[in-house]
């Protein structure tokens, strides 16, 4: 990133180190929060996710007493067919109609079997979903109110900062104001990108944000008529006798 006129540029450089220490100022602010967001949002998936659980286990365990009290009545209506179908058999003129309802006591037999099963499942699985569903009532009782006492936190410590970040974002958007829109877009972006959110750094002691600056780029920062990137990091490196001139005149 180049430029001609010594006292646009100058001024440029001015602008974004305003800008810079003052969004600084704002990052600070926001880390009064710590991980309390980030926290806050793992515990709502996770009750979220505890909730459609429970729900999932209760639909099963209505599900299962609705299929034993199927099983039941399955079960009395083959009795009920069983015994019909034996009458039956007694008053048949031929073989074909006894081995048909022979074939039909058989299948009424096996639904018998097949309820009885049903009832035995369900029966043996009533323990373990009772179990599973109060563990999981248990675990989400407990997370509701380590996200109640979060969300609290939270909420204090935004009313604290409320009206301090309310002034520093107040400033900040007048501190853009004198950045060139080309510069404000590449300062936003490496804003984005460092992990630590400094797009604009001072030159002290021939070094930049940990990275050694060789004497020409070194000069040629000094005699702040350019600007000039880091060619580690991409960080706008500025003299750092202009930086702290200007940080001091800051008022947030």
């Amino acid at each position: 990133m180049t430029a001609t006129h010594e006292t646009s540029i100058s001024d440029q450089l001015i602008a974004l180190i305003k800008l810079q220490h003052i969004d600084s100022k704002i990052d600070q602010i926001k880390q009064l929060r710590g991980d309390l967001p980030e926290e806050i949002r793992d515990l709502e998936d996770e009750k979220e996710g505890l909730t459609t659980r429970l729900e999932k286990l209760k639909t099963e365990q209505q599900d299962n007493e609705v299929a034993k009290s199927q099983a039941a009545v399955d079960e009395k209506e083959s009795e009920v067919l069983i015994k019909k179908y034996e009458e039956q058999q007694l008053q048949v003129r031929n073989n074909r109609e006894y081995d048909a309802l022979t074939k039909e006591i058989e299948a009424q037999k096996q639904r018998i079997v097949d309820a009885g099963a049903k009832v035995v499942e369900v029966e043996a699985a009533g323990p373990i979903q009772e179990a599973a569903i109060e563990e999981t009532q248990q675990r989400l009782t407990e997370l509701e109110e380590v996200l109640v006492a979060k969300q609290s936190e939270l909420k204090e410590v935004l009313e604290d900062t409320k009206n301090e970040q309310a002034d520093v974002e107040k400033s900040r958007k007048k501190a853009a104001k004198g950045v060139d829109p080309r510069y404000l877009r590449a300062y936003d972006r490496l804003r984005s990108r460092v992990r630590d959110g400094r797009a604009v750094v001072p030159l002290l002691r021939g070094a930049a944000a940990g990275f050694s600056v060789p004497p020409q780029r070194q000069l040629e920062i000094r005699q702040r008529n350019r600007i000039v990137a880091c060619e580690h990091t991409g960080r706008i490196i500025v003299d750092g006798e202009l930086f702290t001139t200007t940080v001091k005149k800051i008022k947030v």
